[in-house]
């Protein structure tokens, strides 16, 4: 895991085809059932697909003291990266070369986060008209609004859950019991803090919502980012999704690199200690009764449902960001190249895709400027 998290590029899915192809039919160290497994109970609870999963297969032999460690592992090579890269940003931001190279880098990043909103709502909402309706009513109110309301999620997974299971409320409340945690934990971000605790809360509020891809905490984050606490501004958001882009690993660790701007090494430590918090609670708390319980209908629907209003919201933040990030005909021609090679290349390499818009931005952005 320490390897795969130094050198795995390619986003979420990639990531977990690496890990069947290395642990389950190179090593043989975790069996096809117990991949399977651990793959669904990321897929139902909130986190980080990746990243869950990682944490899973580390708990199938070793329980807790594997599941932390593989954690760690994990995450801890892309961690360090941004904090190089956070240290570089802060020193030399200001400079020409900096600006060019995100200028570049922050149109290629919103086409990938548009055929990411693309590819998840055709993989995860299929022909559900109900998970449709989420789906656009979610991404209208995050365009209407540019926020995001927790109680948009919620809601969307009771009203699947209700809709599909027509529960009679006698000793039916099992199938909503792991859904619990969720609303726990973003009561945190409730409470007033000292800046640390203050994004340490933020964070693990936010990190309780990412269902299946890093992505899906974007809009999470700038609506509280920038729009809330106004700790960054547009640009350096946008900077911010890019250097996770980059990055091999979760693209969740976007948020150490935010940590990092707003309040420096500690503050990268304890964004990046509360986003992956609740991953971790939420894959070896329920993963010793997942077998009997993960696969009851409430709880798939409950998960249907927020994940269909995440995606929705992921669409809308596209539109939302897209408005500052996309700001002259160059940007808007990267941002659609983007999307024609992801469309036409289903294998495109992202970190490649950005660091050609770097390079685009870098020799441009310059005489754009003068002119």
């Amino acid at each position: 895991m320490l390897g795969l998290g130094t050198w795995g590029f390619g986003g979420p899915v990639a990531l977990v085809g690496m890990m069947y192809r290395d642990l389950v039919e190179r090593r043989g160290w975790i069996s096809d059932e117990d991949y399977k497994e651990g793959l669904a109970l990321a897929q139902l609870m909130p986190g980080p697909l990746a990243a869950q999963l990682a944490i899973y297969l580390g708990y199938v032999h070793y329980r807790i003291l594997g599941a932390t460690l593989v954690g760690l592992a994990f995450v801890l090579p892309s961690f360090c990266m941004v904090i190089a890269l956070g240290a570089v940003y802060l020193a030399y931001g200001g400079i020409g070369w900096m600006q060019a190279v995100f200028y570049g880098v922050g149109a290629a990043v919103m086409g990938i986060i548009a055929m990411s909103a693309y590819k998840l709502s055709s993989k995860n909402l299929g022909k559900d008209k109900l998970l449709w309706a989420i789906f656009l009513l979610s991404a209208a109110f995050t365009v209407a609004t540019e926020s995001e309301l927790v109680s948009v999620f919620l809601g969307s997974g009771l009203l699947v859950w209700l809709v599909r299971t027509r529960p009679k409320f006698k000793g039916k409340l099992n199938s909503m019991a792991l859904a619990g945690p969720v609303l726990a934990v973003s009561m945190f971000g409730l409470v007033e803090w000292p800046k640390l605790l203050e994004l340490g809360a933020f964070f693990a509020y936010a990190g309780s919502f990412v269902f299946g891809s890093g992505l899906a905490i974007v809009p999470f984050l700038y609506s509280g980012v920038v729009q809330e606490h106004h700790w960054l501004n547009d640009r350096q958001f946008l900077d911010a999704v890019a250097v996770a882009m980059i990055t091999p690993g979760p693209v969740v660790i976007t948020t150490a690199f935010i940590g990092f701007l707003v309040a420096g090494f500690w503050g990268a430590v304890v964004a990046g200690v509360a986003t992956f918090v609740p991953c971790y609670l939420f894959t070896i708390l329920p993963a010793p009764y997942f077998k009997k319980y993960g696969k009851r209908p409430g709880i798939v629907a409950f998960v249907d449902g927020v994940t269909a209003a995440a995606i929705g919201a992921i669409a809308g933040a596209v539109l939302v960001i897209g408005q500052r990030s996309i700001s002259d005909w160059l940007t808007a021609a990267m941002a659609l190249g983007t999307v024609a090679i992801l469309w036409r290349f289903k294998k495109a390499p992202e970190p490649l895709i950005v660091l050609l818009a770097a390079l685009i931005g870098w020799a441009l952005y310059p005489g754009l400027r003068v002119g």
